[in-house]
Formats: C-alpha cells, sequence, structure tokens
C-alpha cells in the first residue's frame, strides 16, 4: 500500500493512497488502455466523461511510474 507521512506537530500522519473503489479502478483500467489503443486526447475525454479528477488523470496518463500496482 502506497503511503505518505507528514509530521504534524507531536506524531505522523499516515495518508493510505490505496483505492478501495473496484469500479473506479475499472474506469482508470479501461482510460490507460484506451490510451495504449488509440490516444491520449481520447483517454482523457474517456476519464472526464467518468467524473475521474485532473489530478487523478494527469498522473496515471503522464507519470506510468507513479500508477499504483494492484499485484498484492
Amino acid at each position: 500500500m502506497n503511503q505518505d507521512k507528514f509530521d504534524h506537530a507531536e506524531s505522523p500522519i499516515s495518508i493510505s493512497y490505496q483505492r478501495r473503489d473496484e469500479q473506479r479502478r475499472e474506469i482508470v483500467d479501461l482510460g490507460i488502455a484506451l490510451q495504449q489503443r488509440s490516444n491520449t486526447m481520447s483517454a482523457v475525454e474517456y476519464l472526464r466523461s467518468q467524473d475521474v479528477g485532473h489530478d487523478v488523470i494527469e498522473r496515471v496518463l503522464t507519470e506510468p511510474g507513479r500508477r499504483r500496482s494492484w499485484s498484492a
């Protein structure tokens, strides 16, 4: 599970980035597949139509190294 830790006053805070929503995961996976089979703009338009946030769209389509790993 990916986590970032922030120091907050007396104790660190851990924020989990593991997605728990299977449907959203499938939407993002379809967007990535669309980018690979067609083009980035098609993937962006699809993900926007599915109400995926701009920050997520940018991360998954332009920074493959920052995608979440699902082999756990």
